[in-house]
């Protein structure tokens, strides 16, 4: 399949892939048509047309099953997307900004066709992501109608390093193809996967032991690298290992020796990479066609908050 191609018809490319690496086509919008739905809590949603009249259907059919659910967010401008940065960044630090929320210009939600969901549990609209997230028992219900409406979940878990965003099950993407739909959810890919524009070798992850920090804290740190991971060209990780407590706490030292009081770290945790044909944008790495060695890492500040070095 080719990325960004037109379909048969002439109309909209519903396949249109917008990621980290590939921004909104500056052309998009000429064949989008948008109407306006007011949400459960008054709040006004954009939505693309036939994304809107997919949803009402996979709307009805869950709340037959007893599962009531609301759009939180679809179509978002340019401005609105970088308030959301803003916003996140300014609460929850940068790193979490950037594993959660995109940049403007390379959001999906440009395209009217990313769906954000809500809960409706007990009449009370939850809407804060860690308590959506801790919702997994209904997620587990709803993933599975997406196919039959044309939508898919956009940003599974365990594939950051593809994606580039940590696991969000509310964020549902509409494809206008159930059939495209349904391979997606069954075989458990990417968009990416199915374009053909990104390729899963099923890196191993190995935590290792730690005496210092938690096993969640440890995979924490891997979904970080991987949703940075992400961001750089033809990258395909193979492989990502803690490497151990006596070496983070030598790179501790080492950080904190001439840092400012108010610039050290509180954890520091190291992780070798392997991967295949990376390039850094930036011009930190070289193009690589074999394996290597990259170590990344990560720092904790004095408010807790994770962040690669």
């Amino acid at each position: 399949m080719i990325i960004g191609k037109e379909e048969a018809d002439g109309q909209m490319n519903y396949m249109v892939l917008v990621n980290k690496q590939n921004p909104l086509p500056e052309d998009w919008g000429n064949d989008l048509e948008t109407l306006h739905t007011l949400n459960g809590i008054g709040e006004d949603i954009i939505i693309e047309r036939n994304a809107f009249q997919a949803y009402l259907g996979l709307k009805e059919d869950l709340e037959r099953e007893g599962i009531p659910v609301d759009l939180d967010s679809a179509f978002r401008s340019l401005e609105t997307q970088r308030q959301i940065m803003m916003s996140f960044t300014e609460t929850y630090g940068a790193d979490y900004a950037a594993k959660t929320v995109a940049q403007p210009g390379f959001s999906e939600h440009h395209t009217g066709l990313a769906l954000d969901l809500l809960l409706v549990i007990d009449n009370r609209t939850v809407i804060l992501n860690e308590e959506l997230v801790s919702n997994e028992v209904l997620w587990e219900r709803i993933h599975p109608k997406l196919p039959a409406y044309g939508f898919i979940l956009r940003y599974p878990a365990h594939k950051e390093h593809i994606t580039g965003y940590a696991y969000e099950p509310w964020h549902i993407r509409y494809v206008n193809s159930l059939s495209a739909a349904e391979i997606i959810m069954d075989q458990k890919i990417t968009l990416e996967e199915y374009l053909g524009a990104a390729e899963d070798l099923f890196p191993e992850i190995h935590l290792g032991e730690s005496s210092l920090y938690s096993e969640e804290v440890r995979r924490e740190g891997t979904v970080l690298i991987k949703c940075e991971l992400a961001a750089w060209k033809n990258c395909m990780l193979e492989r990502l290992t803690y490497t151990g407590d006596e070496m983070a706490e030598k790179e501790k030292q080492m950080l904190n020796r001439n840092a400012e009081d108010g610039e050290k770290y509180t954890g520091v945790m190291v992780f070798r990479m392997d991967c295949r044909s990376a390039e850094k944008p930036a011009g930190i790495l070289n193009p690589d066609q074999g394996k290597f060695g990259y170590l990344w890492r990560l720092g904790c500040s004095a408010a807790g908050v994770w962040k690669t070095i």
